[in-house]
Protein backbone atom coordinates (compact mmCIF):
# COMPACT_ATOMS: atom_id res chain seq x y z
CA UNK A 1 0.00 0.00 0.00
CA UNK A 2 1.42 3.36 -1.01
CA UNK A 3 1.24 6.07 1.75
CA UNK A 4 1.85 9.67 -0.35
CA UNK A 5 3.04 12.44 1.97
CA UNK A 6 2.12 14.91 -0.44
CA UNK A 7 -1.22 14.89 -0.61
CA UNK A 8 -3.65 13.31 -3.35
CA UNK A 9 -2.49 13.09 -6.50
CA UNK A 10 -4.71 12.67 -8.64
CA UNK A 11 -8.80 13.16 -8.37
CA UNK A 12 -10.73 10.63 -6.39
CA UNK A 13 -13.67 8.90 -8.19
CA UNK A 14 -17.31 9.09 -7.20
CA UNK A 15 -18.26 6.61 -5.17
CA UNK A 16 -21.83 4.68 -4.67
CA UNK A 17 -23.33 1.29 -3.12
CA UNK A 18 -21.77 -0.97 -6.34
CA UNK A 19 -18.09 0.81 -6.71
CA UNK A 20 -17.59 1.19 -2.87
CA UNK A 21 -16.02 -2.03 -2.16
CA UNK A 22 -13.79 -1.88 -5.60
CA UNK A 23 -12.51 1.33 -3.95
CA UNK A 24 -11.84 0.11 -0.21
CA UNK A 25 -10.87 -3.27 -0.55
CA UNK A 26 -7.43 -2.24 -0.52
CA UNK A 27 -7.54 -1.67 2.64
CA UNK A 28 -7.11 -4.97 3.88
CA UNK A 29 -5.68 -5.52 0.64
CA UNK A 30 -8.19 -6.91 -1.29
CA UNK A 31 -9.22 -6.42 -5.31
CA UNK A 32 -12.63 -6.53 -5.13
CA UNK A 33 -14.73 -7.82 -8.42
CA UNK A 34 -18.47 -8.08 -8.24
CA UNK A 35 -19.02 -11.87 -8.87
CA UNK A 36 -22.35 -13.62 -9.65
CA UNK A 37 -22.62 -16.70 -6.82
CA UNK A 38 -24.96 -18.15 -9.41
CA UNK A 39 -22.66 -18.96 -12.19
CA UNK A 40 -19.65 -17.67 -10.80
CA UNK A 41 -19.13 -15.31 -13.81
CA UNK A 42 -17.06 -11.64 -12.42
CA UNK A 43 -19.08 -8.35 -13.18
CA UNK A 44 -16.96 -4.88 -13.90
CA UNK A 45 -17.71 -2.10 -13.92
CA UNK A 46 -20.10 -3.39 -10.91
CA UNK A 47 -23.59 -3.70 -11.32
CA UNK A 48 -26.37 -5.26 -9.47
CA UNK A 49 -26.85 -7.96 -12.04
CA UNK A 50 -24.99 -10.71 -13.90
CA UNK A 51 -25.13 -10.00 -17.42
CA UNK A 52 -24.07 -13.45 -18.29
CA UNK A 53 -27.28 -15.46 -16.20
CA UNK A 54 -29.17 -12.40 -15.08
CA UNK A 55 -28.91 -13.16 -11.23
CA UNK A 56 -29.16 -10.84 -9.18
CA UNK A 57 -27.02 -12.83 -6.69
CA UNK A 58 -23.98 -10.82 -7.01
CA UNK A 59 -21.67 -9.31 -4.37
CA UNK A 60 -18.20 -8.66 -4.29
CA UNK A 61 -15.50 -11.03 -3.76
CA UNK A 62 -11.61 -10.90 -3.45
CA UNK A 63 -9.30 -12.06 -6.61
CA UNK A 64 -5.59 -12.97 -6.62
CA UNK A 65 -4.77 -9.51 -7.52
CA UNK A 66 -2.66 -10.78 -10.25
CA UNK A 67 -3.39 -9.87 -14.30
CA UNK A 68 -1.89 -9.11 -17.61
CA UNK A 69 -1.53 -5.87 -19.37
CA UNK A 70 -3.47 -5.74 -22.84
CA UNK A 71 -3.22 -2.24 -23.63
CA UNK A 72 -1.44 0.63 -22.59
CA UNK A 73 -0.01 4.34 -23.37
CA UNK A 74 2.22 6.44 -21.81
CA UNK A 75 1.00 9.80 -21.01
CA UNK A 76 3.61 12.57 -21.51
CA UNK A 77 1.01 15.83 -20.86
CA UNK A 78 0.89 16.97 -17.01
CA UNK A 79 -2.79 17.23 -16.33
CA UNK A 80 -1.62 18.11 -12.75
CA UNK A 81 1.11 19.07 -10.88
CA UNK A 82 1.37 15.67 -8.55
CA UNK A 83 1.26 13.30 -11.36
CA UNK A 84 4.79 13.15 -12.33
CA UNK A 85 5.58 12.17 -16.47
CA UNK A 86 5.38 10.37 -18.01
CA UNK A 87 3.22 7.37 -16.77
CA UNK A 88 1.22 4.51 -17.47
CA UNK A 89 -2.05 3.86 -18.28
CA UNK A 90 -3.01 0.58 -18.72
CA UNK A 91 -5.76 -1.93 -19.91
CA UNK A 92 -5.16 -4.92 -16.68
CA UNK A 93 -7.40 -8.41 -17.15
CA UNK A 94 -7.53 -9.87 -14.14
CA UNK A 95 -5.96 -13.31 -13.97
CA UNK A 96 -9.45 -14.55 -13.07
CA UNK A 97 -11.36 -13.67 -15.70
CA UNK A 98 -9.49 -12.46 -18.86
CA UNK A 99 -12.48 -10.31 -20.51
CA UNK A 100 -12.48 -8.01 -16.74
CA UNK A 101 -10.19 -5.35 -17.61
CA UNK A 102 -9.25 -2.61 -15.20
CA UNK A 103 -7.97 1.01 -16.23
CA UNK A 104 -5.05 1.61 -13.72
CA UNK A 105 -1.66 3.05 -13.93
CA UNK A 106 1.30 0.88 -13.86
CA UNK A 107 3.76 1.85 -11.40
CA UNK A 108 7.43 0.63 -9.98
CA UNK A 109 8.65 -0.10 -13.64
CA UNK A 110 10.23 2.13 -16.26
CA UNK A 111 8.17 3.29 -18.85
CA UNK A 112 9.75 1.90 -21.16
CA UNK A 113 10.05 -1.53 -20.11
CA UNK A 114 5.82 -1.88 -19.83
CA UNK A 115 4.81 -4.27 -22.84
CA UNK A 116 1.47 -5.80 -23.46
CA UNK A 117 1.42 -9.38 -21.98
CA UNK A 118 3.31 -8.33 -18.96
CA UNK A 119 2.04 -10.19 -16.02
CA UNK A 120 1.59 -7.58 -13.09
CA UNK A 121 -0.34 -7.60 -9.58
CA UNK A 122 -2.17 -4.68 -7.83
CA UNK A 123 -0.69 -2.46 -4.80
CA UNK A 124 -3.27 0.17 -3.35
CA UNK A 125 -2.58 3.99 -2.85
CA UNK A 126 -4.58 5.16 0.09
CA UNK A 127 -6.20 8.63 -0.19
CA UNK A 128 -8.53 10.23 2.10
CA UNK A 129 -11.09 7.32 2.66
CA UNK A 130 -10.34 5.33 -0.46
CA UNK A 131 -7.54 2.83 -1.92
CA UNK A 132 -6.74 3.21 -5.34
CA UNK A 133 -5.89 -0.03 -7.50
CA UNK A 134 -2.63 0.40 -9.53
CA UNK A 135 -0.15 -2.74 -10.54
CA UNK A 136 3.33 -2.99 -10.78
CA UNK A 137 5.15 -5.83 -12.34
CA UNK A 138 4.87 -9.23 -11.00
CA UNK A 139 8.44 -10.44 -10.57
CA UNK A 140 7.79 -13.56 -8.59
CA UNK A 141 6.32 -15.79 -11.90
Amino acid sequence: MLDLDQGVPRPLPATNADTQAYWTGGERGELLIFRCADCEYYVHPPVAFCPKCESRKVAPSPTSGKGVITSFTVNHKQWLPSLKVPYVVALVSIAEQEDVRLVSNIVHCEVDAVYIGMPVKVLFEHNEDLWVPLFEPDVAL
